[in-house]
């Protein structure tokens, strides 16, 4: 399905890891662990398609990422460490402006669906800069709900700011679309406690293994 081949990054003088290689499956959850800048967010960038290795490539359904581009990005979803939010739109036109770039069907009753499900409702009109740090993190997460077709979740960090429904919320997401045969990346800093069937980790701190 999405296979690392050999991937090395280096930032300025410093080489985060090298040799990577992995191949992640339907149904598979991978957690990508390590320190704060030994490169997690980098890998999952290059997992995207959003930053090239210094060596190394990344193939879908063993052809390269770098070739298929958007054809890949149809079947991605990616949240990032940023949310992404504008300031200037509401809640529910942020969701519903991200689904559009992503190229997924969402009807205002379902984005406003999914905001009140992670705890939004009477914030779906409200501009995004009146929201709370978390409410924003929550926001970005919404997508979740609207990407469960999808068959590849690349996720850095999805549980940071967010309050112990939300936590849930996110969880059971995951849980969810691992068992419809999609496959989950992600990061974290916390024990989720996700359940899957096929779940593992790669540890940049130990070189990815």
């Amino acid at each position: 399905m999405l296979a690392a081949v050999d991937l090395q990054c280096i930032r300025g003088e410093r080489t985060l890891f090298t040799g990577l290689a992995f191949t992640v499956q339907a149904g598979d959850l991978l957690r990508v662990a390590g320190a704060n800048g030994q490169g997690k967010t980098s890998l999952l960038r290059m997992l995207c398609g959003l930053l090239s290795p210094t060596e190394g490539e990344v193939r879908w359904k063993g052809s390269t990422i770098q070739r298929l581009r958007e054809e890949y990005w149809r079947e991605l979803l990616y949240i990032g460490h940023a949310n992404a939010v504008k300031d200037d739109l509401t809640a529910l036109e942020n969701v519903m402006t991200a689904c559009a770039l992503a190229g997924l069907e969402a009807g205002h009753e379902q984005a406003g669906t999914a905001l009140r499900q992670l705890g939004l409702a009477g914030c779906e009109r409200l501009p995004a800069r009146v929201l709370s740090q978390g409410q924003r993190r929550r926001v970005a997460l919404t997508r979740l709900a609207l990407s469960e077709q999808l068959p590849l979740w690349i996720l850095d960090e999805p549980f940071t700011a967010l309050d112990t429904a939300a936590v849930s919320y996110v969880r059971e997401a995951i849980e969810r679309q691992v068992a419809r045969g999609g496959a989950v990346i992600y990061t974290t800093h916390q024990d989720a406690g996700i359940a899957a069937a096929r779940s593992w980790s790669i540890d940049l701190d130990r070189g990815g293994r």
